[in-house]
């Protein structure tokens, strides 16, 4: 069974949902990454909301120039901490999309962590 990048990635994702779901007292974080971008929201899915978002398109990080995907992703990481702050959320819990936990994924948790975010 050979699946492509991006089948792997959804069964993985749907494995990982059947288990996390975000409450209005602690919704969920969710990532996404593209090749050049990244994106974070704070969803709550009892009431199918999106609460906070970030993505590394706003105009404060994409202004920045000469900075590593990585970089960027702290930066996203801390501004979605804000995000959320500003709307009471303190506690969430991390959807990683079935992205691996690591590199880009693992700097946004860890910026968002430093934050002010607690999962």
């Amino acid at each position: 069974m050979s699946f492509k990048k991006q089948e792997r990635r959804l069964r993985i994702k749907m494995r990982i949902r059947k288990r996390i779901s975000g409450t209005s007292e602690r919704p969920r974080l969710t990532v996404f990454r593209s090749n050049k971008q990244i994106y974070v929201q704070v969803v709550d899915d009892v009431n199918g909301i999106t609460l906070a978002s970030a993505s590394s398109k706003v105009k404060e990080i994409a202004e920045k120039e000469k900075i590593t995907k990585i970089e960027q992703a702290q930066l996203v990481g801390k501004l979605a901490a804000k995000n959320a702050i500003e709307k009471g959320i303190t506690m969430v819990v991390f959807d990683r999309n079935g992205f691996l936990y690591h590199g880009r994924v693992k700097a946004l948790a860890d910026a968002a962590r430093e934050g002010g975010l607690k999962f």
